[in-house]
């Protein structure tokens, strides 16, 4: 079965409401392929491995959390973007991105499939951004000590996080927002938790782990975020009975 690309592209801007978004790159389609979708490929990032891998598999779309033309980045088609965009229009591919409004979807986004993955239920927004929740809060069904929950993000992310200890205390409660959103450690002891999760770190946020008396885990930008994008491509898939694969390009950030 195929779907035409407008189609595709009008159930995804229902599904995930860009234009209440302030966002810091065009959320929806950003290179335009072919008229007619059958394959589809979900990625993390629109990077030339992915395209590659993508073309291999014969897609005609690719859908991915990180896209292109971020804000502040120079505008010119050159060097790398000027590889990637030329080999997805030589491919007659279209690449669709989706950024905030994937972080902050209530049943496919990227906290919330974190959650799943890491068996939590969250209680509250850890924060709201664009009146949507940024970042999730849930309590522990038994506590835990820091290093059995990095054990616990290890062994589902099979990604080993960077665990800065600020406390000895057993962890109760635990904050997290995925990807670069180290920021939102603040936020993370306002709401009383114990363990704060996100994806990067930045030399600050050791201090603030630690003066706060906090458990904080770098769990990984990219192992944070691999699950949104492979939800929306199943609904999708399921949707208008299309060809789906997620491809994970390994990356240690």
């Amino acid at each position: 079965m195929t779907v035409s690309l407008d189609e595709l592209m009008a159930a995804l801007t229902r599904e995930l409401k860009p234009e209440q978004f302030k966002d810091y790159c065009p959320n929806g389609l950003q290179v335009q392929g072919r008229a007619h979708i059958g394959r589809l490929v979900t990625g993390v990032t629109a990077c030339q491995a992915l395209i590659d891998a993508a073309i291999e598999q014969k897609a005609d779309a690719i859908l991915v959390h990180h896209g292109y033309f971020w804000r502040g980045e120079d505008a010119v088609l050159t060097g790398i973007k000027r590889r990637r965009i030329k080999t997805l229009m030589e491919h007659d591919v279209s690449l669709i991105a989706y950024h905030l409004p994937l972080d902050a979807h209530p049943e496919l986004g990227n906290n919330v499939q974190l959650a799943k993955i890491l068996g939590l239920n969250p209680g509250s927004a850890l924060s709201r951004q664009n009146n949507h929740d940024m970042g999730l809060v849930a309590q522990l069904p038994a506590p835990m000590s820091g290093a059995d929950f990095a054990a616990l993000l290890a062994a589902r992310l099979q990604r080993e996080p960077l665990h800065i200890a600020g406390s000895e205390a057993p962890i109760r409660t635990v904050a997290w927002c995925t990807g670069a959103a180290q920021g939102y450690i603040e936020q993370a002891v306002a709401a009383g938790a114990d363990a704060y999760i996100s994806g990067e770190i930045s030399e600050p946020t050791v201090h603030s782990a630690r003066e706060h008396g906090i458990h904080y885990f770098a769990a990984g930008h990219h192992a944070t975020e691999r699950y949104g994008v492979q939800a929306l491509g199943q609904l999708l898939a399921q949707r208008f009975d299309l060809q789906h694969q997620f491809i994970d390009i390994d990356n240690p950030v």
